[in-house]
């Protein structure tokens, strides 16, 4: 057996980061958090005034990147050691790496980077093809989702919390859009793996979901 792997894949809001960082945190393993591989790549490629057509160069920098994720308090993202975790979050660069995620050569490249964060003693793996794309034959796949009803409201609370003016309307139809597009987009679309576990979190505590996994996996 080489080092296991639980993936953990499910749409926006249905507590896929807090849940996978804890479970890492108890598991004592590795975390990957897919979702900002390629906002990270963006920075990158901003740093060195890298236009986002420039498929070679940006190949290059994709090969060299190094990436950590910590998660002792919250997720803390280093790129070559410098903390970006404040960056990733800026709508430039998720307008950047929306662009840089539809090139193949940069998908390929980015595929075997996240792969290589499997190393021992384990990994848990976040995002929305973990399970289906990026290991497929990981030991332990778990499919985490929520109503978009509640996922919405979890986002607006978030965004009130951090005084931001929002809609709870406007936010659950933001992500049954998202939702739409993420099942129909042509590349590694959102769907359960074979053999995970399904987990609705709607009326779930963030323990009652880790205490399931736990059970699942062990």
């Amino acid at each position: 057996m080489g080092t296991p792997v639980l993936t953990i894949d499910g749409p926006s809001g249905a507590g896929k980061g807090t849940v996978s960082r804890l479970l890492a945190k108890q598991l004592g393993w590795h975390y990957l958090d897919s979702g900002s591989i390629y906002r990270s790549l963006a920075i990158a490629l901003a740093k060195q005034d890298v236009r986002v057509d420039d498929v070679a160069m940006i190949v290059k920098i994709a090969k060299a990147m190094v990436l950590e994720f910590e998660c002792d308090e919250g997720l803390v993202v280093k790129l070559d050691k410098e903390d970006i975790t404040a960056q990733l979050g800026l709508e430039s660069t998720g307008n950047a790496a929306s662009i840089i995620a539809a090139l193949p050569e940069v998908r390929e490249v980015l595929l075997q980077k996240q792969q290589d964060f499997r190393q021992a003693p384990g990994l848990v793996a976040d995002g929305r093809d973990m399970g289906t794309v990026v290991f497929p034959n990981a030991e332990k796949k778990v499919f985490l989702t929520a109503s978009s009803e509640k996922r919405a409201e979890r986002r607006y609370k978030q965004l009130k919390e951090k005084g931001i003016d929002a809609n709870l309307a406007s936010l659950t139809k933001e992500i049954e859009e998202r939702d739409r597009r993420d099942r129909e987009r042509a590349t590694a679309p959102l769907r359960m793996a074979s053999g995970a576990l399904f987990i609705d979190s709607s009326d779930m505590t963030i323990d009652a979901v880790i205490n399931k996994v736990l059970d699942f996996i062990q």
